[in-house]
């Protein structure tokens, strides 16, 4: 039995952004299936990745928009915004705005031989370069657009294993983004510009496994790789604050499950009020937990688990690894067969519903493992739930009356479908109740 325990009258916070994207689902150059974006209404769609490896040799990636690094980079003619420009064009039409990550797709072969890996060999004409990409989709320049793209994010997980995004050290990086960020920052005060895209922080929520000979569990060391990614993240804070660069949002990234997710979300929020960084923008944009598993109900429930911990944490932003369409297993939201969308699609349109009623209002609930989230606009309600218990869980709430309410369900079976009222929770049953 759990009981569920609602104040409306209570507010809590805002509803958050937890129902963002990755690269959207452009296969080669269709957006055909743009529309489900609309439809399921994504607030952004974060720029990496896009199009394949080496971001399809056409999109975002500064190589592909800026090919000749030895030319003039305030020429216009320098820049090859061709391919670009449509994604962000039809982008704009769904009603997703384009959230941008400055630099390369990874190469997953790096360790074989890198390509774009290295360093820019001249860090403020690298940076010259992002802001007149920044100009042309934001004030029009070189033909552009008046575009509202907000976030602009220097790099992707410049300390990831084998040097797939990264071949300099980390204190380059950190010039780098130094350089970077005061550079952009300067001309566009108005915009947000952050980094660095963290591989995550494994090693503060280590996995658990069960010991075969005695079915005890116990944790697993974290690896070297594990303890490196947190050197790589306080030699970035103590290099940005001695040298005072600006940052308006770190970005991080996990894989793991809801509850080492959570874990994450709580240590960084306290680890950088730590290090004189309290309020700081946090954003989880490359997240997918059990992506195996996708397009099962254990999967969603994970999917739907993660949004409603975190509208109750402290990140301000999360965006799904990702939404294309056509690649498994980083492939949540759509069936690689069909490009239809599957479970983990449904969570995102049952949370926006409650992100469109604006409010989180208080809710209480008794037993760990099931994640809850109640939202209302004062004359209409939603409340989300999500069993990651492991068992059934009989149902009891307090404080509200659901006799007329309308239910849905994503199992394995249904997806988001509706339903008669529910007393009994199935092992990772997602639930979104209207009233």
């Amino acid at each position: 039995m759990a009981t569920i325990k609602v104040d409306l009258s209570k507010k809590v916070k805002d509803m958050k952004i937890m129902h963002a994207g990755g690269q959207p689902p452009v296969i080669g150059a269709s957006f055909g299936h743009f529309h489900y974006l609309t439809e399921a209404e994504i607030p952004y769609s974060r720029l990496h990745d896009v199009g394949g490896p080496y971001g399809g040799g056409k999109y975002v990636d500064i190589p592909n928009i800026f090919r000749n690094f030895d030319a003039d980079p305030y020429d216009e003619n320098s820049y090859d915004f061709t391919f670009t420009d449509c994604l962000i064009t039809e982008l704009v039409k769904a009603g997703v705005e384009p959230y941008y990550r400055l630099g390369i797709t990874i190469e997953n072969y790096a360790y074989i031989k890198a390509y774009r890996t290295a360093p820019p060999k001249d860090y403020k004409k690298w940076a010259v370069i992002c802001e007149h990409i920044i100009r042309h989709y934001t004030e029009g320049w070189a033909n552009g657009f008046c575009y509202k793209i907000t976030y602009w994010e220097i790099w992707n997980e410049p300390e990831v294993s084998r040097q797939q995004m990264w071949s300099g050290t980390p204190e380059q990086y950190y010039e780098l983004y130094d350089v970077a960020s005061k550079h952009l920052k300067s001309r566009f005060p108005h915009l947000k510009i952050g980094g660095y895209a963290s591989c995550g922080f494994y090693a503060i929520a280590p996995q658990i496994r069960i010991d075969p000979e005695t079915l005890l569990p116990g944790t697993i060391p974290p690896s070297g790789a594990e303890q490196n990614l947190m050197k790589f993240f306080y030699g970035f804070f103590d290099y940005i604050k001695k040298h005072n660069s600006p940052i308006d949002f770190f970005s991080w990234h996990s894989y793991a499950d809801t509850s080492r997710i959570k874990i994450m979300d709580e240590w960084l929020n306290k680890e950088l009020e730590k290090l004189g960084y309290a309020g700081l923008e946090t954003h989880l944009n490359e997240w997918d937990p059990f992506a195996q598993e996708f397009g099962t109900a254990h999967h969603s429930a994970e999917v739907a688990g993660v949004m409603l911990a975190l509208q109750h944490g402290n990140t301000d932003i999360c965006c799904i690894y990702d939404m294309r369409t056509n690649t498994a297993p980083y492939c949540p939201l759509f069936d690689i067969r069909t490009h239809k969308p599957i479970h983990a699609y449904y969570c995102m349109v049952a949370f926006n519903t409650l992100y469109k009623l604006k409010n989180q209002v208080q809710t209480e609930v008794d037993k760990n493992g099931l994640y809850v989230v109640c939202a209302s606009n004062g004359k209409n309600h939603a409340m989300m739930i999500s069993n990651l218990t492991g068992e059934r869980v009989d149902l009891e709430f307090e404080g509200v009356d659901l006799s007329e309410a309308r239910w849905h369900v994503i199992d394995n079976e249904r997806l988001l479908s509706w339903s008669p009222q529910i007393k009994r929770l199935e092992v990772n049953d997602v639930v979104l109740i209207e009233w």
